[in-house]
């Protein structure tokens, strides 16, 4: 059984007991969300059902983390003009857990 859900902006192809990144979030470390906007749900035998747009259930899951993403070196340079930029930037991830597709 998976489903196809919306997690800020963004989708996941998610089944129970699934650990995925996900944009951060600004709940706890521990701490249980619920997300309700499910697009579509394989139920196993070859049954599913499509949102139109949504289904009316809920994900549910358990923060784990908040972690970042490696960093992404920006580099500018324009030749012959003494002008170089250096930045850096490392992408916030919330780690979570599925817990139930209900």
């Amino acid at each position: 059984m998976f489903a196809i859900v919306n997690i800020r902006g963004k989708q996941y192809k998610v089944t129970e007991n699934q650990k995925l990144f996900v944009p951060k979030m600004k709940d706890e470390i521990g701490s249980k969300v619920t997300f309700s906007d499910v697009l579509m749900v394989d139920r196993g035998n070859n049954s599913f059902e499509i949102g139109a747009p949504k289904i009316s259930m809920n994900i549910e899951a358990t923060v784990l983390d908040h972690v970042k993403d490696d960093k992404v070196i920006v580099f500018k340079k324009k030749r012959r003009k003494g002008y170089r930029r250096t930045r850096g930037h490392r992408q916030q991830y919330t780690q979570i857990e599925i817990t139930k597709i209900a």
